[in-house]
């Protein structure tokens, strides 16, 4: 499935946060973004963490149990902002 409107804007943002070699587009939606796929470590992570939270006025805990999860892709990541977001 292609990427969305605000999957595209939040690939742009990792790229731009964490200043990856890669464009916004060569992000895949579903692919991992943590280890195997983008290959983010854990200071990506926390980096692009920031990022979000300035960008959506969304705060992303280290200690959230469902980081794995929420972190697992572009994809769950967007799901989890558009849910969570200030409006």
């Amino acid at each position: 499935m292609a990427a969305s409107l605000a999957e595209k804007e939040l690939a742009q943002l990792i790229v731009t946060s964490l200043n990856l070699e890669v464009s916004a587009d060569e992000i895949e939606p579903d692919a991992p973004l943590y280890g195997e796929g983008l290959g983010l470590d854990s200071i990506d992570i926390l980096e692009l963490s920031l990022a979000v939270s300035k960008t959506y006025g969304l705060q992303l805990k280290s200690d959230d149990e469902d980081n794995s999860k929420i972190f697992s892709s572009l994809r769950s990541l967007n799901q989890h902002i558009q849910t969570h977001r200030a409006k």
